[in-house]
């Protein structure tokens, strides 16, 4: 099991974003949330991109999941984003983004697939 992350949710659904601020926490990770890509945005620009894991919806107002994941590589190259959507049509504008985009989680997941798959990204690109 890797040491606790520091991970933030990005997510403007409010049930989706407790469902998985609250798988996380139990797998004994600290969480911050954010309802936006902006919001998200000024939170990793704030934590000088201090963040393990940035775990996004694509599909957000104002600001989506891949503008924001964009935006926060050019400043913080090294910041590892994991990106959600129901969308089919949307995984594929992430898979534009190799390199930035570590995996896309199909919703509706399960709690146990969210914390595995975030396990995951957290041991394969530590």
């Amino acid at each position: 099991m890797p040491a606790m992350a520091k991970l933030l949710i990005v997510e403007d659904d409010e049930s989706v974003r407790t469902l998985a601020a609250r798988a996380l926490e139990r797998a004994g990770h600290a969480i911050e949330v954010a309802a936006d890509g902006a919001q998200g945005l000024s939170l990793i620009q704030a934590a000088k991109g201090g963040y393990d894991l940035v775990v996004s919806d694509i599909r957000m107002p104002e600001m989506d999941g891949i503008e924001m994941a964009i935006a926060a590589s050019a400043l913080f190259p090294s910041m590892k984003i994991m990106l959600m959507t129901g969308y089919a049509d949307q995984r594929e504008r992430a898979e534009e983004l190799d390199g930035v985009i570590l995996d896309v989680v199909q919703k509706p997941f399960t709690l146990a697939e969210i914390r595995s798959r975030v396990e995951r990204a957290l041991i394969c690109f530590a």
